[in-house]
């Protein structure tokens, strides 16, 4: 029987309508490195759903490059970036970026999330130390959203956050490599003019959202990252076709695709956590986009592992872990009937 896979969000192509943007224009000519009119199209697409007429957008090859050459580049060499103890860029980037020098202040998390409290303790906690000359001084606060473990900052909260980072002069930087899902949660209160109005930096994620690889940095108050082209090259995130992401971002960014694209994760996610639950499962965290996280033996996981294809996060005692099924844009209704049959 043919495996099922739920272990992430990257693991199909690209969504129809990206590829047959592609396609209408694959032996077209445009210039490379985000130059091109395909570029500025998707560029004026995103200010206009953004409500911010005036933003920089840049489209990069991938996750990770865009976290590093953001990071990078607003910090100054002595800064470091606070993290919730649980951020991407704390576990699952390979200390890129301490390699680029500046360090995480990983912060305790609560389901993900850190709070505006904390962020304010840390700054006082380092301007208190008669020695903060020797130590690592904060310049910018990474938060994803959704977060690592699927759940949502609420605008409420993410208004005093920047409230915080305002006060202690240090940049706010929200990677939404999983934006879309966010956005298509009925859980949510936070919009994308919002995420404008809110940050200095924020993420667009394309790679687990429909395209088949890139995202979109935005940045809100044009020239807030001096020779970000440049410096985007420096970090080989710079794609010389970039008139591909452009074409993609265009696609996503038509009909308001990417605020739908997400919807049909979110219900088979629901469908999928029910099940779960009805069916003796304990969930491991209340994440309610499309990430679903579970409790399960180490003899019942190892059963299931025949027939699906998840994801490990941690384990939990001696005898049980928590694992996690991830829906996406792609996953089909006939997947999830035959995962919760065999739940």
């Amino acid at each position: 029987m043919e495996k099922l896979y739920f272990a992430s969000d990257y693991m199909d192509c690209a969504h129809p309508a990206v590829l047959q943007k592609l396609c209408e224009n694959n032996l077209a000519h445009a210039s490379g490195y985000g130059s091109d009119t395909f570029s500025d199209a998707a560029r004026e697409k995103i200010r206009t759903a953004c409500r911010c007429p005036g933003a920089d957008v840049y489209f990069l090859t991938g996750g990770t490059q865009s976290n590093v050459t953001v990071i990078d580049t607003v910090l100054r060499p002595w800064q470091g970036v606070i993290s919730a103890t649980s951020g991407h860029i704390q576990i699952h980037e390979a200390g890129a970026v301490e390699f680029c020098g500046h360090r995480v202040i990983a912060l305790p998390n609560r389901d993900g999330k850190i709070t505006a409290e904390q962020i304010d303790a840390c700054v006082a906690e380092y301007w208190g130390d008669d020695n903060h000359e020797h130590m690592v001084m904060p310049g910018m606060v990474y938060l994803s959203q959704p977060t690592e473990y699927g759940t949502l900052y609420s605008l409420q909260e993410l208004e005093a956050i920047r409230a915080v980072c305002t006060a202690r002069d240090l940049a706010l930087f929200i990677d939404g490599a999983r934006l879309a899902y966010a956005l298509a949660c009925p859980a949510n209160d936070v919009t994308l003019p919002d995420l404008a109005r809110l940050c200095d930096v924020f993420i667009i994620g394309g790679t687990k959202c429909g395209t088949l690889f890139g995202e979109a940095v935005v940045i809100p108050v044009s020239g807030f990252i001096p020779h970000f082209v440049t410096q985007i090259k420096q970090h080989g995130a710079l794609l010389a076709k970039g008139f591909v992401n452009g074409l993609q971002f265009d696609a996503l960014f038509t009909d308001g695709l990417y605020h739908r694209i997400g919807a049909g994760a979110i219900e088979k996610a629901d469908r999928i956590r029910a099940a779960l639950v009805a069916h003796g499962y304990s969930l491991g965290i209340p994440s309610p986009t499309n990430q679903i996280f579970f409790i399960i033996d180490d003899a019942k996981r190892q059963q299931l592992e025949e027939r699906v294809a998840m994801s490990f996060m941690e384990r939990v005692d001696e005898r049980q872990v928590m694992m996690r099924f991830c829906t996406s844009w792609a996953t089909k209704d006939e997947d999830v009937d035959t995962l919760i049959s065999i739940l």
